[in-house]
């Protein structure tokens, strides 16, 4: 007998198969603009040298204009009226932030000391990446996962303010007075407060606001149905182009420094990927404790393992300079975590059988697309 609803699995076998070109092959999209960056910024002179110099303060225009058409037709399709209930979700919001500002730079921090002992400068720009949490990317990961938009937007803004509030001073804490109590060499580092706010702003504040207004106008003057089913379906690709977009820039403005030094980039590669992989499973096994369901479980992970690679690099550079260890370390950061987190959406998708706790899912597209 057919029914309205279906099983979990189901429902993600469905996910799967609804999706578009571009979405069913994105890691070989993605791949494919890793490599077309590294060779336009090793095979075309100068490229580098002029990205890096269009700049709005401290932040990169070309990879701020791709982060926000990436940003924003996620942010477009969240529906807002349904943000209280995830405010509400203390497990929810509680278990992420003890993840995010707790766990997660403390895992960092014993991941730079264990496998970078003696390069101090590579071993700072983790720990500087451990501190950044992610309020960019993570809106993707999330949505080709399936997860929920509304608690990724609330978890992402949370994050946000975490972050102007305490970036500076959890810097202190892992690069001056853990090491002093532990017996180890510290490192004096002064990070500007309006590096860190002027990122949250761009990178968050305006497609947050671009989103809201949309959806609220949008509703209002067409509907909700034509919302939907007609305006998200045209600009939800633009998410992913978005996202190529900001890959290829990112990989031309730092291809000549990871191709000159690849077995640097291999030690800092390392932990990196024991960093993503375990802060991963971390979050999806204590949303499956938690009984928070597979969607909010999903985003509880993605949130966690997320990082804000371009707050860690324009953090890096402003504080020891472009070409430093510490900047290294922040460019590997996104060449590991983008093809890292793309596998786990995959990864993601496929755990969905053993949310067994989960009520089943109505197979409704708009939902479960990320279309």
């Amino acid at each position: 007998m057919t029914t309205g609803t279906t099983t979990p699995a189901q429902a993600r076998d469905s996910a799967m198969a609804r999706l578009s070109t571009l979405d069913r092959w994105l890691p070989a999209w993605i791949l494919a603009a890793m490599a077309l960056g590294l060779l336009l910024g090793r095979l075309v002179p100068g490229l580098a040298g002029a990205l890096d110099s269009v700049k709005v303060g401290s932040v990169s225009l070309p990879i701020a204009i791709g982060l926000l058409v990436m940003m924003y037709p996620v942010l477009a399709k969240v529906r807002y009226r349904e943000v209280g209930h995830v405010v509400q979700d203390r497990r929810l919001v509680i278990t992420s932030l003890v993840l995010n500002w707790v766990a997660a730079p403390a895992f960092m921090f014993v991941l730079a000391w264990a496998f970078l002992p003696d390069l101090p400068a590579y071993r700072t720009g983790l720990i500087i990446v451990g501190l950044a949490r992610c309020i960019a990317m993570v809106l993707i990961w999330n949505d080709l996962a399936c997860g929920d938009r509304e608690a990724a937007a609330v978890l992402v803004a949370i994050n946000s303010v975490f972050q102007v509030i305490a970036f500076g001073a959890l810097g202190w804490f892992y690069l001056q007075l853990l090491p002093s109590w532990l017996g180890l060499p510290t490192t004096s580092a002064e990070f500007s407060i309006l590096t860190i706010t002027g990122s949250v702003l761009v990178f968050l504040g305006i497609p947050l606001l671009a989103g809201f207004l949309t959806r609220t106008y949008g509703e209002r003057a067409k509907g909700t149905d034509w919302y939907e089913n007609t305006f998200l379906p045209k600009i939800g690709p633009f998410a992913l182009y978005g996202l190529l977009f900001t890959i290829v820039v990112l990989f031309a403005l730092q291809g000549n420094t990871i191709v000159a030094r690849p077995l640097d980039v291999a030690r800092i590669a390392l932990p990196l990927l024991i960093y993503f992989a375990v802060t991963f499973t971390a979050g999806m096994l204590l949303g499956r404790g938690l009984r928070l369901g597979y969607r909010r479980s999903t985003t509880l992970a993605f949130t966690a393992a997320g990082n804000n690679f371009e707050l860690a690099i324009a953090v890096a550079i402003a504080t020891f300079g472009v070409t430093s260890g510490q900047a290294l370390a922040g460019v590997v950061g996104p060449l590991i975590e983008v093809p890292v987190l793309v596998g786990l959406v995959y990864v993601s998708l496929f755990a969905r059988r053993w949310f067994t706790d989960a009520r089943p899912v109505a197979v409704a597209p708009e939902k479960e697309s990320v279309r």
